[in-house]
């Protein structure tokens, strides 16, 4: 009886031990099961389908660039080329006035100067002669005067010589012109004339800059000897700097006062610049038979110098058209897209949104939308092909 006991309380501990065993291995397939539908879930927030996302530092390797939609002149333009100018009032040649020596050289290419900044120091023996020729005609020119004074007086009391007068009159007159010729050639050379009545010679004279601007062209090297009116440094000021297109004869009467240019220069060479045409020149030139026009720069950057080779278009026509840069634009089979982007924190999220696409100018494409796109909508300017791959290859892993 005992023996049977036993074996019947042996077999119900067995069935306890499977059904426990069952439960434990059925709980933790559950948990596992769960935990994946998590995180495929959370995949699916990270990674929505038709959307490519980067981080910051992606963004920043890409050099992406980004807008809103511009609106260009596709059509009614006249093609021009030119140079950047400057006009003539702001181009200064400085030149000595008297032959000298080169004792000094103040600035080099490139450098700003104000106006009246002294740019190099002259020196020779025939400065130290005229402001010595100067002092000996004043002291001269004040005897003189004395003498004219007390004829005068000799003269106007009856008791003087008519002669005498007459010839200290003239003799006093004489030296005062000479005073004021060597004065002037005195200050023409920026030298002092009252430092120099008071004994005071310089042994050399500054040449100044007569406007502020730029070093151009230095001409002079310390030690050489410069003939008058030998050009030694060249002064632009390039705060005015503008367009000077040439158009040919068959364009010429498209283009007048006030429309809009659009040009690029080699040295920013991912930049449009824009201008308005503020005059345009009544006379033909010869070689080539083309006139020049004058556009003043709106939205100037860069180092701007003028002599630098520009092309531009002129707008004649002032119909507007929604307009991308030919790569912020991809081909995907027969259909266009461009991509439209939100940033959250770090992270900027680019999505696709098809597009027509119309005449192209230059690197600019004229788009349309199915659907109307609020002004303040951002768009890839760049790396098109980039983005739709990335999102090929996101939606590839999504699928797997």
């Amino acid at each position: 009886m005992k023996k049977t006991a036993y074996k019947y309380i042996a077999v119900i501990f067995a069935a306890l031990f499977m059904v426990s065993c069952n439960k434990k291995d059925h709980s933790e397939n559950d948990g596992h099961s769960h935990d994946k539908t998590e995180q495929t879930s959370e995949n699916e927030e990270h990674h929505e389908e038709g959307e490519v996302t980067i981080n910051q530092q992606q963004f920043d390797a890409l050099k992406m660039k980004i807008d809103t939609l511009g609106l260009r002149n596709m059509s009614g333009y006249v093609e021009a080329n030119g140079t950047l100018e400057v006009p003539p009032q702001n181009e200064a040649a400085i030149t000595s006035v008297i032959g000298a020596n080169v004792t000094s050289i103040k600035v080099i290419e490139g450098d700003k100067v104000e106006k009246g900044q002294v740019v190099a120091y002259l020196s020779h023996p025939n400065i130290i002669a005229l402001q010595t020729d100067y002092l000996n005609a004043y002291s001269n020119s004040e005897l003189l005067k004395k003498n004219y004074e007390r004829q005068k007086k000799l003269y106007d009391a009856g008791v003087g010589s008519g002669a005498n007068f007459q010839k200290a009159e003239a003799e006093y007159k004489g030296s005062t012109a000479l005073v004021n010729g060597l004065s002037a050639q005195l200050k023409i050379l920026n030298i002092n004339t009252a430092s120099v009545r008071n004994g005071s010679i310089v042994q050399q004279i500054p040449l100044r800059s007569p406007i502020e601007g730029f070093v151009q062209k230095v001409e002079v090297k310390t030690g050489q000897y410069v003939e008058p009116q030998t050009e030694l440094f060249e002064i632009v000021n390039t705060h005015h700097v503008h367009a000077d297109l040439m158009v040919f004869e068959k364009d010429v009467y498209k283009v007048k006062q006030g429309q809009k240019v659009t040009f690029s220069v080699q040295s920013i060479p991912d930049a449009e610049l824009s201008a308005e045409i503020y005059s345009v020149s009544k006379t033909f030139e010869d070689n080539p038979k083309a006139v020049h026009v004058h556009a003043e720069i709106e939205n100037k950057s860069g180092n701007l110098i003028p002599g630098m080779y520009i092309q531009g278009r002129i707008q004649t026509d002032n119909a507007l058209t929604k307009a991308l840069p030919e790569s912020a634009i991809v081909k995907d089979g027969d259909r266009f897209f461009v991509f439209t982007l939100e940033k959250e924190g770090e992270i900027w999220a680019f999505k696709p949104v098809e597009v027509i696409t119309g005449e192209k100018d230059g690197d600019w494409i004229a788009v349309t939308f199915s659907e109307e796109v609020s002004a303040n909508t951002k768009f890839a300017y760049n790396n098109a092909y980039y983005l739709i791959a990335e999102m090929k290859k996101g939606e590839a892993e999504h699928a797997h």
